[in-house]
């Protein structure tokens, strides 16, 4: 996975990018293809972290504010991991395949 992380009005620090890398495990043990995760991190009126996740022709998309930039950070990959599971639920099949068989056979 290709983790790009980039600042506006923010230098990003050797701690901040501890932070992002941090959580990229825990992508990679829900789903493995992922390809791309891009992280913008702004400081404006509030510290801002925004995210996008890209996996499967699927591109997930989340935000958060805070004024503790980790903190933002911890809430966008909280987001970005739940959007994440839904997607991955979505792409499992939950039928039965001997119930399938039985009824094709009927």
């Amino acid at each position: 996975m290709q983790v790009q992380l980039s600042g506006q009005h923010i230098e990003i620090t050797p701690a901040l990018r501890e932070r992002v890398e941090s959580h990229t495990s825990r992508f990679q043990r829900l789903f493995e293809n992922i390809t791309t995760l891009s992280v913008v991190l702004s400081v404006d009126a509030e510290k801002r972290a925004e995210g996008s996740l890209l996996c499967t022709g699927k591109k997930l998309h989340a935000e958060a504010t805070n004024p503790d930039m980790y903190a933002a950070i911890d809430d966008m990959m909280t987001k970005l991991s739940e959007q994440l599971r839904k997607h991955k639920e979505k792409l499992t099949d939950h039928h039965n395949q001997e119930v399938r068989n039985a009824r094709a056979a009927v």
